[in-house]
């Protein structure tokens, strides 16, 4: 079985934005393709089962937060 998620996430500005895809792109490579549109991040997240998927979304979530947050402090 096969397991995909899309996720748009919208954030303050496109300078917020992109600052948070480029400290995320390090650990995509494989499990997540993220792409900027604007002020929005759309990230495509693949599995092969859905617990692998929720694995990988809790993951990615975490990682989102708290480079936002960092983003958010400067």
């Amino acid at each position: 079985m096969k397991a995909e998620c899309t996720l748009m996430l919208k954030f303050k500005d496109a300078a917020t934005a992109k600052k948070v895809l480029q400290s995320l792109k390090a650990d995509d490579e494989g499990f997540v393709h993220s792409t900027l549109k604007g002020k929005t991040l759309q990230a495509v997240v693949k599995s092969t089962s859905v617990a692998s998927l929720l694995h990988t979304l809790d993951d990615y979530l975490a990682c989102v937060s708290v480079a936002d947050d960092v983003v958010n402090k400067h």
